[in-house]
């Protein structure tokens, strides 16, 4: 933990050695980049700032976004003590130290900002724990966390703080990093205009890593030597997509596959049922989904689709990778081209919830068997019409209980599949005409 923004002089020699994210961390707000609808001129910490008070905040954003700068920076404009804790190492002895240290400090006039990283990693009970020191005025608290705040924290402490949202840095404000760097190195960064471009792609939104992989080429290049993609390929390898199996990177992109699926969007399916793989996704989780999506989406416009999707997931469990692979991709593609109806789901859900409304009700009585006298007595069977015996094998009664009376809960799409089939193939030609495709 560091009470103060600003640490002691350090020699020209050792500084030099600091990594290269380090010495270029801004010193000011208006050195920060990719966050101007936070810290730009009329951005929001601008006027918390230019109205004297700041409250409690939540910093949400991908990792390498300036969370932890943009808090140290806060507490030097505003003249607050700066405390930082990370909830990876702290647990709840560590909290009461710091909040008894803000206590002293606000006896003494000051007031505490207290920088939690990673808030979301402590749990409820030591989220709560906040509550009271943040009521009083004891710390304000600004937490950084990379999940779903909304997920991941009490209420209570949402209620209490604002959710400030920073983005992933820009193709333009990582190259406005680079720039910094080679200005810092007083050197320009060994690399060809496309490789440059390459070395952005990769550091994916994320300031600290383009620098870092910024440092490894400076680190690998000889004298006069400059790099093209291959090289820089050779020398960096290559960086993992920005991609967290449980948490915000997997339900973003399965989303993304599910909906561009229901949209009848093959290619964008394919994309992102390939950047899943490519991320290292569970094959086996992405086949269960693509049989989630014959279910909701697909249904009865085209049963066979459910059998395509479990025939698929049989085909990995098989095979393995890498063929399995091209089993699912089959799959995705089917889903996305076939026609959609969502009739039996929302049947399903409305018939579900009429269930619980309306409670245990008795079926009518003319469609109960009566395996006894004395239900026969009581009306049981009583006017059953075996359907069977009735013209065009249709009898038409009702089935509801009585005080439900008859309901309807599906709704089926329009007959004929071949119809449905044949106006969807004219307007997938359609749309391939449009992008100018054979």
């Amino acid at each position: 933990m560091s009470n103060d923004l600003f640490s002691p002089s350090i020699p020209d020699d050792v500084a030099s050695r600091r990594p290269l994210a380090d010495r270029l961390r801004p010193t000011s707000l208006s050195e920060v980049t990719g966050q101007s609808h936070l810290t730009g001129e009329d951005g929001v910490l601008r006027r918390m700032i230019a109205s004297g008070t700041l409250g409690s905040m939540i910093f949400w954003g991908p990792p390498g976004t300036g969370k932890t700068t943009v808090a140290r920076l806060l507490s030097g404009e505003t003249g607050l003590a700066f405390e930082q804790i990370s909830a990876i190492f702290s647990g709840v002895a560590d909290l009461k130290k710091v909040f008894e240290m803000a206590r002293l400090r606000r006896m003494d006039g000051r007031q505490t900002l207290l920088f939690v990283d990673e808030i979301h990693r402590f749990n409820r009970a030591q989220q709560d724990s906040f509550l009271p020191v943040i009521e009083d005025g004891t710390v304000i608290l600004v937490g950084a966390t990379t999940e779903n705040p909304s997920f991941e924290l009490n209420a209570a402490l949402l209620s209490r703080a604002r959710v400030l949202t920073f983005r992933a840095h820009d193709e333009e404000s990582l190259e406005e990093l680079l720039k910094r760097a080679e200005d810092v190195e007083k050197k320009p960064l060994p690399l060809d205009d496309e490789a440059r471009a390459t070395l952005i792609r990769m550091a994916d939104g994320d300031g600290r890593a383009v620098l870092t992989l910024a440092e490894e080429v400076w680190r690998a290049a000889r004298v006069g030597e400059v790099f093209d993609t291959a090289g820089l390929t050779e020398i960096v390898q290559r960086r993992a997509p920005i991609y967290d199996k449980g948490q915000d990177g997997h339900y973003n992109l399965i989303s993304a596959l599910h909906k561009a699926v229901r949209g009848s969007d093959p290619d964008a399916a394919l994309y992102y049922l390939a950047r899943m793989f490519d991320a290292g996704e569970d094959p086996l989780y992405l086949g269960r989904r693509l049989v989630r999506m014959a279910i909701e989406d697909i249904g009865l416009a085209d049963p066979q689709a459910l059998v395509v999707c479990n025939a698929a997931k049989d085909a990995y469990d098989y095979l393995g990778s890498p063929e399995g692979e091209l089993a699912l991709a089959n799959a995705c593609v089917y889903l996305a081209t076939a026609p959609k109806s969502n009739a039996v789901y929302t049947a399903f859900k409305s018939a579900m919830r009429a269930a619980r409304e309306n409670g245990s009700l008795l079926p009518p009585k003319h469609i109960l068997n009566a395996p006894t006298k004395l239900m026969k007595q009581e009306g049981y069977s009583d006017g059953y019409r075996y359907d069977h015996d009735e013209p065009d094998a249709f009898s038409g009664q009702n089935y509801f209980p009585e005080k439900m009376g008859r309901q309807t809960f599906y709704d089926p799409p329009e007959r004929g599949f071949e119809r449905e089939i044949r106006k969807r193939l004219e307007w997938w030609s359609k749309l391939r005409r449009e992008r100018g495709e054979p």
